[in-house]
């Protein structure tokens, strides 16, 4: 079932991942067919594993309303895993992601469709390079844009969760994908012609959010590990690199004994530094080979990206909208 609105372009799905937040979905949901009155269109709530009454909500609102859609799933697997989750449920041409929490207000909506369009791309983020927020988070999250962007060799400038993309880009995600799964690298095998325009961002109206350092760091690591070799690249440079200093230490010392006095370099300092330099080294490579050997591990595993135990609303038809049966390729 869609919403009867037929004007105004191809129809959209939007995929909102739920964790929690079951306060905010009303009026989430009803924002959202204000942005899209006059637009065929669906919502689609994935419950991310959410403890308390926020699949009674889900559930509420898709039996409710038509065009409302809830799947449930099984175990938290993440943001990016329930947002795949929808996106492989859509049924137009157009998905919208954005988050539970209203700090994207919906209203917004149009103008990601319009930019899709009128810049020619196939992905458009909805960005604000001044974000409501702590500025410790938000310097953080900027530092972990350029870094993940500089060495997985995708264009993260504006990453955001709020997206509008064409649907077939997640053709790039049939392929059984694993858990950890980054969302805007599996978009951008599919297309390089990406754009964003400057939306509002608003302070998050309930709860906290679940993306603090750790998160930041373990979501940098999951993009340049699992979607790139550059950090093996990047390693061997760095082993190229210790190399070439070492010589360059042990000239220092021989010309010292030699040339200068017949001495060698004196102090500990000088040999625990060193020491410490080309230990750290080895141990930055290791740690780089060990995250993708773990990779391989957990892929071969065969564990999915994430199981969908309950849906809720709208027609039957697809393997998402079967109750407790994952589709075949997570």
């Amino acid at each position: 079932m869609v919403h009867p609105g037929r004007a105004g372009g191809a129809g959209v799905t939007v995929v909102v991942p739920v964790f929690g937040s079951s306060s905010t979905l009303p009026d989430l949901v009803r924002r959202i067919h204000g942005a899209l009155g006059g637009r065929e269109h669906e919502v689609v709530l994935v419950d991310d594993g959410s403890v308390g009454p926020t699949w009674s909500t889900v559930g509420a609102l898709a039996l409710s309303d038509p065009s409302v859609r809830g799947l449930r799933l099984g175990r938290n697997a993440g943001q990016h895993a329930a947002l795949l989750a929808g996106i492989r449920a859509a049924r137009f041409d157009v998905v919208v992601t954005l988050d539970d929490d209203l700090q994207n207000p919906p209203e917004e909506i149009p103008r990601l469709l319009a930019a899709l369009d009128a810049k020619d791309v196939d992905l458009v983020y909805g960005f604000r390079g001044v974000q409501a927020g702590p500025r410790w988070r938000r310097a953080a999250g900027d530092l972990a844009r350029w870094t993940v962007g500089r060495l997985a060799g995708l264009d993260l400038q504006h990453l955001s969760p709020f997206r509008a993309f064409r649907t077939r880009l997640r053709d790039g995600a049939e392929a059984a994908i694993g858990p950890r799964v980054v969302l805007d690298a599996v978009l951008q095998w599919g297309t390089d012609r990406v754009g964003h325009v400057d939306v509002e961002h608003h302070a998050r109206q309930d709860g906290r959010s679940g993306y603090g350092i750790r998160r930041l760091v373990a979501f940098a690591l999951d993009m340049m590990t699992g979607y790139s070799t550059r950090p093996l690249r990047a390693t061997t440079w760095l082993g190229f690199t210790s190399a070439l200093f070492g010589m360059g230490v042990l000239t220092f010392v021989v010309g010292r004994y030699f040339l200068v006095d017949g001495s060698s370099v004196p102090g500990f300092p000088f040999l625990a530094a060193t020491i410490a330099l080309f230990a750290g080294a080895q141990l930055v490579a290791l740690g780089v080979i060990g995250e993708y050997l773990a990779r391989m591990h957990v892929r071969l595993l065969g564990q999915p990206t994430y199981v969908i135990a309950e849906t809720v609303g709208g027609e039957a038809e697809g393997p998402a909208a079967r109750a407790g049966v994952p589709d075949p390729v997570e």
